[in-house]
């Protein structure tokens, strides 16, 4: 609903985003404006970022959490460069966010919240808000804490409990500012408090009264109007990257006929997956929270040689504990998903952070010969899947398969259109049938050279189980050095073979030029959108985004071919670039790197391929 006395200003997107100190909501009023931002029928991406502390110290820079949001009438790939509205509800907020909102944005600070102490914590000699060093932005001085507080007078609530509730203050003018109305959030009131009754009324009271303040304010009198976005016809969901990696391994073991079991430990920012999948008992999914990583893994790989569907979910250290295990599941040749949500490292590192530094690890981080097939999702939406196609994948070709991710598609949201089980590839384990009189534990399918999987209990299939090479076929215990050689041979021609079954490599735009951008994993959106840009521009460039890494698509050695450079950015220092050099794709290398545990933005990687070219 837009006012009749509003400024109405049409736009294609616009990027919001909610900052403040670690209690003061800002990863609910995010999720909340993203939900009401679907509602309206526009398209999103969501970024949360918030510190690793439980409790950082409070009002200062390194206790300030933040939720961006890009809702637009298109496609939206990214989660925005710099915002047009900035939310900050204390001086930290707005002292480490400033630099990411646009020249010209609407900053809406919370002016109670500028005292001397949070002055001080903050780093801030004198208060901004006194000063010209808000200068050229649009700034709407709210005193949001004094109003929260008079909405809720006369309820029996305590200042404490009141103040909770000011982040729906800004939350209501921010609905203003784009002409919603305010059905979505009070219903998530009703729902998430329905035995709470004054919690309910509090929070409906707080959220209209930041409505009505903004409809008051003369630098908030202009309205954003942003169409419906175009989409394909469906039932849609705002769906986080864990939350779609849980219900593609959901839809695999209903498609696969094969019970779902997780193995895991909670680690950040993997743990959604777990608590997500133990809550779907009803659909058959058996999860184990182990006691370490070890016993994680250990509990799958022995779920998978009874037949499950086994998964274990971890992060970069936690896949550090994970590597002897994983060696154990490539040499019995049992199916197994490892997901890898990265965040920055080494050690405990970046806990809340995003990267992608964990490649190294997931192909070569175990002792011995021993391959497994590797693939990363490249959207919160596509996670689902890519853990269906990990699933698939493991459980035809008997092998395990390490899925990466990160925590910014992890945690971060999009649009996601749920589509029917029955439209999604048939998967088709190769299951022993009982008293087969020809069985032999380690035949292979001559197409995929996987073995066939011998259910426990299963009539006539008795064979051999364990960590100690096996002899070819027939599965004993041998240390003979041919039949070393012959099986180390056949475990990584079966990988290899695997990428006779995926699709080919695909090229956004000219499939010739001067130069071929490549990404991998959560760095797809801010290159295709910089692509786009550019190519929009004249320039001759061109994306390819691999989702499959071990192997590598059968075309890439063609595709790399007809480009005079291959820039190859990633959120490391170069870990798939110098991967592609050990296969010897390519004629010409440069790299664009980042390790800051921030996403790339489409504007540095625009100014990097600009160079580039004009270099040549």
């Amino acid at each position: 609903m837009v006012k009749s006395n509003s400024n109405v200003i049409q736009r294609e997107s616009v990027v919001v985003k909610f900052v403040g100190d670690s209690g003061d909501g800002m990863q609910l009023s995010g999720t909340l404006f993203s939900d009401t931002a679907a509602m309206a029928g526009l398209d999103l991406a969501t970024f949360p970022d918030y510190p690793a502390e439980i409790r950082a110290p409070h009002n200062t820079i390194a206790g300030v959490s933040g939720f961006q949001v890009h809702v637009g009438t298109r496609k939206i790939e990214t989660t925005g460069d710099l915002c047009d509205v900035l939310v900050a509800m204390n001086p930290a907020s707005v002292k480490s966010n400033l630099k990411w909102a646009k020249p010209g944005a609407t900053l809406i600070v919370d002016e109670n919240a500028f005292d001397a102490p949070a002055l001080k914590k903050s780093g801030y000699t004198e208060n901004p808000l006194d000063t010209d060093a808000f200068s050229g932005y649009n700034v709407v001085k709210a005193p949001i804490t004094q109003l929260t507080r008079e909405a809720v007078a006369g309820m029996g609530i305590d200042t404490k409990s009141a103040d909770r509730s000011k982040n729906m203050f800004a939350l209501g003018m921010i609905y203003h500012l784009f002409g919603w109305d305010l059905d979505t959030t009070n219903k998530f009131f009703e729902k998430k408090f329905k035995s709470q009754p004054l919690v309910v009324e509090a929070n409906k009271r707080v959220l209209q009264a930041g409505f009505n303040y903004a409809e008051t304010v003369e630098a908030l009198s202009s309205v954003y109007q942003l169409t419906r976005a175009k989409m394909e016809p469906g039932i849609y969901r705002n769906i986080t990257g864990n939350i779609a990696t849980a219900w593609g391994f959901l839809a695999a073991a209903e498609r696969s006929g094969r019970p779902l079991f997780l193995g895991s430990y909670p680690i950040t920012p993997a743990t959604d997956i777990l608590i997500e999948l133990a809550r779907h008992k009803s659909l058959g999914a058996k999860v184990f929270q182990a006691e370490d990583e070890i016993a994680g893994i250990c509990s799958a790989i022995g779920a998978s040689y009874t037949g499950s569907l086994a998964l274990t979910t971890t992060s970069g250290p936690g896949l550090s504990l994970k590597s002897e295990a994983i060696g154990l599941a490539v040499i019995t040749e049992l199916p197994l998903v490892i997901v890898n949500v990265q965040r920055g490292g080494p050690s405990t590192g970046l806990p809340t952070k995003s990267e992608q530094s964990d490649l190294y690890q997931a192909l070569f981080g175990r002792n011995g010969e021993c391959p497994a097939i590797v693939m990363a999702a490249s959207t919160s939406a596509n996670c689902f899947y890519y853990a269906y196609m990990a699933a698939k994948l493991s459980m035809e070709h008997m092998t395990p398969v390490i899925l990466l991710t990160d925590g910014y598609l992890g945690n971060g949201s999009q649009l996601f259109r749920i589509p029917k089980v029955a439209d999604l590839p048939a998967i088709n384990p190769p299951i022993a049938a009982a008293n087969d009189p020809d069985y032999k534990p380690y035949r292979r399918n001559p197409e995929t050279l996987a073995r066939k999987w011998a259910l426990p209990g299963t009539a006539g299939l008795r064979h051999r189980i364990g960590g100690l090479e096996k002899e070819d076929v027939f599965g004993n215990v041998s240390t003979d050095p041919l039949n070393h050689q012959k099986m180390v041979d056949l475990r990584a021609a079966k990988v290899q073979k695997v990428a006779e079954f995926i699709p080919k490599q695909e090229v956004e735009g000219d499939e010739e030029g001067d130069i071929l951008v490549v990404t991998w994993g959560g760095t797809h959106g801010p290159a295709q959108e910089a692509v786009e840009q550019l190519r929009a521009d004249g320039k001759k460039v061109s994306h390819a985004h691999f989702h499959y890494i071990m192997p590598l698509p059968s075309n890439t050695a063609e595709i790399f071919s007809k480009f005079k450079t291959i820039l190859v950015c990633e959120l490391n220092s170069g870990q798939f670039a110098n991967y592609l050099k050990m296969t010897n794709y390519g004629p010409n290398y440069r790299q664009f790197n980042k390790v800051q545990g921030l996403p790339f933005t489409v504007a540095e990687l625009k100014k990097t391929i600009h160079q580039m070219l004009e270099e040549k």
